[in-house]
């Protein structure tokens, strides 16, 4: 019953979203009247399929075969702490409660709230104010529109990559804060240029129809108290409206954010027994075919409990957290992904929130601007900006450029994606995609960790633009290593 439960509502998902993105594309050819009106219906009947739907997903972990896998992670982390107490109990003769690791990760964290306030504030401003003054510019004239049209873009795309660009890299990296830091600062930074860009993506079209119908009673000034829930929202589409909830569950936030806390000590014991001990004392030395398996290998464990780790913390604590304090109904932020049989489907169904901004923005306005004539080239382009974004992440919460994330994405992962498509059926492919995607998290741990204790073991004196490029783990040997 709960497979028929499973394939039914993947079946009738795929066939509400073709149908109801069909229709939106067939009212784009319509006047804006009729066309606000049949998209203003759409978004009644989709409130509805989104509660039931949510109904569905909000509740996935309380099935009780969902709860069974919960519940043995659980037991997992009991063991890893007491595996720790014990060793640490016969090591020391005493228990000893050492959380330098997460203290040192987490370092300078008023510095990164104040970071963090310094880009919202800015993010709520001035997207918003540049957009508003350009909307009033283009009630003139039709050259005086198209000048305000170019300095207003221009002052907003040098907002985009100065304001929120280059100034939080900047503080991450004149500060060398330590890894967890980075990594709430480099999302952040993402997650509001993202954000940024659907704002004015999805108001611009409505400026211009506006002025084409001058007389369109529609024509309204966006409130600024929409563009402030949106950016809050656990969504990277913007909308003047969302599907509410009637009330907020206080209880169920509260065990959410409990369940991020418990998840963030889960990974500091992976880390703590699975990947310290291992890569510490690895022997440097140069690039050893035998010990680059072993190392993959072993990693493979601690790489799937992280994955695992960030898809409950992220993906389903924190954010359906947000969503209830917001009374946010649209709570698809993954899908059934686990079954996918394709490496196609998982790209689709493992992270919603962004895939359907990579899909609106970057996959369909490729389309839109080739005259639909390169769909490969589309998929190619989201390819390359996912991996760019991945790799800058990495690179500069790291420390380090070794574009592994890059490779992976760009050439098996494109490879998978032709070759795993969405013709393949069976659990067999499902096997075959679980086998790739573990393998995969081996290699990303593996390599990543040695990198990281050869930026300790052998840093560069004097360093040059080749040798910053250059991996510092294929060339550290024992014997090199700095005094």
């Amino acid at each position: 019953s709960q497979f028929l439960k499973s394939d039914l509502m993947r079946q009738f998902d795929t066939h509400v979203n073709d149908f109801m993105d069909s229709l939106i594309e067939e009212s784009a050819s319509l006047e804006p009247l009729h066309c606000a009106a049949i998209i203003s219906d759409l978004g009644k009947l989709k409130t509805w399929y989104l509660i039931f739907v949510n109904l569905f997903f909000s509740e996935l972990f309380e099935v009780n075969h969902i709860r069974t896998i919960y519940h043995m992670f659980i037991a997992l982390l009991i063991l890893f702490i007491l595996s720790t107490l014990v060793v640490d109990f016969l090591d020391e003769g005493r228990l000893v409660l050492d959380f330098d690791l997460l203290v040192y990760a987490f370092g300078q964290f008023p510095l990164v709230v104040s970071t963090w306030i310094c880009m919202f504030l800015s993010v709520l401003v001035v997207p918003y104010t540049l957009f508003y003054f350009w909307s009033q510019s283009q009630t003139g004239s039709s050259s005086y529109s198209r000048l305000c049209s170019v300095l207003f873009g221009s002052m907003y795309l040098l907002y985009q990559a100065l304001g929120l660009g280059l100034l939080p890299a900047y503080v991450v990296v004149i500060n060398n804060l330590p890894p967890a830091s980075r990594f709430i600062i480099i999302l952040e930074q993402v997650r509001l240029i993202m954000k940024a860009h659907s704002f004015v993506r999805e108001n611009v079209p409505k400026v211009l129809a506006w002025n084409k119908d001058k007389g369109s009673p529609n024509r309204q000034v966006l409130q600024v108290s929409n563009y402030l829930y949106f950016l809050f929202a656990p969504t990277l589409i913007y909308r003047d409206n969302y599907p509410r909830n009637p009330m907020i569950r206080w209880g169920y936030v509260a065990t959410k954010f409990l369940q991020v806390l418990g998840s963030l000590f889960y990974a500091y014991y992976v880390f703590v027994r699975l990947c310290i001990p291992q890569f510490r004392s690895i022997s440097l030395q140069s690039f050893d075919l035998r010990a680059m398996v072993l190392c993959v290998f072993n990693s493979i464990l601690p790489g799937v409990l992280v994955l695992f780790l960030g898809f409950f913390a992220f993906l389903h604590c924190w954010l359906n957290a947000f969503a209830e304090m917001l009374c946010f109904a649209d709570r698809m932020f993954y899908k059934d992904w686990w079954n996918s049989t394709s490496f196609a489907n998982y790209y689709r169904t493992w992270n919603v929130v962004v895939h359907d901004w990579l899909y609106y923005y970057v996959y369909r306005d490729f389309l839109w601007i080739s005259q639909k004539r390169f769909r490969a080239g589309a998929m190619l382009f989201v390819f390359t900006v996912s991996a760019v974004v991945h790799e800058y992440i990495l690179a500069v919460c790291f420390g380090f450029f070794y574009p592994v994330l890059f490779c992976l994405f760009m050439c098996f992962g494109m490879m998978f994606n032709f070759i795993l498509h969405d013709q393949r059926k069976g659990p067999i492919w499902n096997i075959i995609m679980w086998t790739s995607l573990f393998l995969g998290q081996g290699v990303i741990i593996c390599l990543y960790s040695q990198e990281w204790y050869a930026q300790i073991y052998c840093p560069l004196k004097e360093p040059s633009f080749f040798e910053i490029l250059k991996p510092r783990s294929w060339s550290c040997e024992r014997g090199t290593i700095a005094d």
